[in-house]
């Protein structure tokens, strides 16, 4: 299966809470625990741009 730049795109754009690598980017990238990302993903979604803004707070 050939991978899309528009597959890529859209796989970025979420996080995906179940995927160590994921949260643990995420985790390092805004210098706080894996599991405060693991539960903002279960409150908020695993849109990138709402998970993001709801650790920003």
């Amino acid at each position: 299966m050939a991978s899309t730049s528009r597959g890529r795109a859209q796989d970025r754009a979420r996080v995906a809470g179940g995927q160590d690598h994921e949260v643990r980017y995420e985790a390092e990238k805004e210098r706080i625990s894996k599991s405060r990302v693991k539960e903002t993903v279960k409150k908020v979604g695993n849109s990138r741009k709402k998970v993001e803004a709801s650790l920003e707070k």
